[in-house]
């Protein structure tokens, strides 16, 4: 649990200053569940350039509450939280000497955003948080006021945590948070998850992730994995500490951030490296008629597929639809081994190429339709798909038919520069394995919105 700070000072001299204004919202990862936002009179004058800065004067203050009158309220909202702030050095700093003005040790674990957007977003120009938000595209209201600011914080943490692919944040606010309690019932960790489409994070007593899993139902099969009782659930069953999760809402960004976890933190109960997930591929040749010809057979790493299949049936069954979706011939599709014309040609489906009564021109064309739109070598484009919320998208970027990685952006952010959106993406690995779940993806759903660049 996290406890998002943005505090406005009356400036002066160090450890001078006054509190005039504090926002402070406890974010689970996922949502803001609880929030703190008020004016303080900091009994003291404001400086001037605060006062142009922010807007907040000393007559807006006379008749807030003082430090004193809020303070518990600041603990109650940041027990067993991570104080995170941007410079998280200045305001855990104010609120330890306010704290300290009043006998009390103020104490918490921090997490700066500036520190982890130099980490996780190298060679920005800047970092203050008003232009990185207009890198990243993060809505910004009410600009050097608490709750502003903190909201801001709030969406960056977020993308922060996307970016994270390393998990070393979550792991360590896990184990943080075990020091503190006991192992928590299975029925209350399930109690907490939600029903939503995303990645499963399943984590021991030292926050060590132990098991990695994508579900559209997260509660569902994290249930599954507490209630079954095959060997490898019993164990994680006595292991696990904690669950935690990441809604993705599009299915593709679920099973593409799944498979690169699993290689990347190679949790005990998943295996080591995640075998190939297709067995067969689509090639094509030209015979020496001058017909392309489609061919399915097993996958062989020396040749470029047009596209991967799990299984020998899910390849067929791809190919009779194509076949009679763009009128192409049996025979040269390898679905018919007659000698002379095929049985399509019997019936009218086919236009004659098994006998080379359709001119090899024509007919190449219709294959070369079918390639082109299950081969995305060379091009560059973006997949959108479902976002975590009704009013954002996924985007999944393509780049001269390289897999680059993912971003959500909210739907009044439009997508219509690869430059912005490099920027906003959470980088990720290409390989066959991420080839096939792509193909794979777009063949099952052909309603998805492309958006080629």
């Amino acid at each position: 649990m996290y406890a998002v700070v943005d505090i406005e000072t009356t400036g002066g001299k160090f450890n001078e200053e006054g509190i005039t204004e504090i926002a402070i919202h406890k974010f689970d990862g996922h949502q803001i569940v609880d929030s703190f936002i008020s004016l303080v009179n900091p009994e003291r004058e404001i400086q001037p350039f605060v006062v142009n800065l922010t807007g907040i004067n000393n007559k807006m203050l006379r008749n807030a509450p003082k430090f004193f009158e809020v303070a518990k309220r600041i603990i109650e909202i940041t027990t067993d939280c991570i104080l995170v702030a941007h410079n998280t050095s200045f305001d855990y700093r104010i609120l330890r000497t306010e704290f300290k003005r009043l006998g009390f040790e103020f104490e918490r674990h921090t997490l700066c955003t500036v520190e982890l957007s130099k980490k996780l977003i190298p060679e920005l120009e800047s970092y203050k948080l008003g232009r990185l938000c207009r890198t990243l595209g993060i809505p910004v209201t009410d600009r050097h006021r608490a709750n502003g600011d903190a909201l801001a914080t709030v969406k960056l943490l977020q993308l922060l945590l996307d970016k994270d692919v390393e998990k070393t944040i979550i792991k360590s606010t896990i184990k943080q948070e075990s020091l503190n309690k006991l192992s928590p019932k299975l029925t209350t960790i399930i109690e907490d998850l939600p029903t939503k489409t995303g990645v499963y994070y399943i984590h021991e007593s030292d926050g060590e992730i132990i098991y990695i899993g994508k579900s559209k139902n997260i509660k569902k099969r994290v249930n599954q994995h507490f209630t079954n009782t095959n060997t490898k659930s019993k164990k994680i069953q006595l292991q696990v500490v904690s669950v935690t999760y990441e809604i993705t809402g599009s299915e593709l960004v679920a099973l593409l951030k799944e498979n690169e976890e699993i290689k990347r933190n190679k949790p005990f109960f998943n295996r080591v490296l995640k075998r190939t997930v297709y067995t067969h591929a689509l090639y094509s040749f030209c015979d020496d008629n001058g017909y392309i010809n489609l061919k399915i057979d097993k996958v062989d790493g020396r040749k470029n597929p047009i596209t991967t299949f799990s299984n020998l049936q899910s390849a067929k069954s791809f190919l009779f639809r194509i076949v009679e979706e763009y009128k192409l011939c049996q025979k040269l599709t390898g679905l018919d081994i007659a000698k002379k014309n095929c049985f399509g040609y019997s019936i009218k489906a086919c236009n004659g190429a098994c006998i080379q009564e359709e001119p090899s021109v024509d007919y190449n064309k219709r294959v070369t339709q079918v390639i082109n739109k299950n081969n995305f070598e060379n091009k560059s484009f973006v997949i959108i798909d479902k976002g975590r919320e009704y009013d954002e998208h996924s985007a999944i970027l393509i780049e001269n038919g390289i897999f680059k990685g993912f971003s959500f952006f909210n739907l009044n952010f439009q997508i219509n520069n690869i430059d912005v959106l490099q920027s906003l993406i959470t980088p990720m690995e290409n390989n066959k394995d991420v080839q096939h779940i792509i193909k794979n993806y777009l063949r099952k759903n052909k309603r998805l919105k492309i958006v080629n660049f």
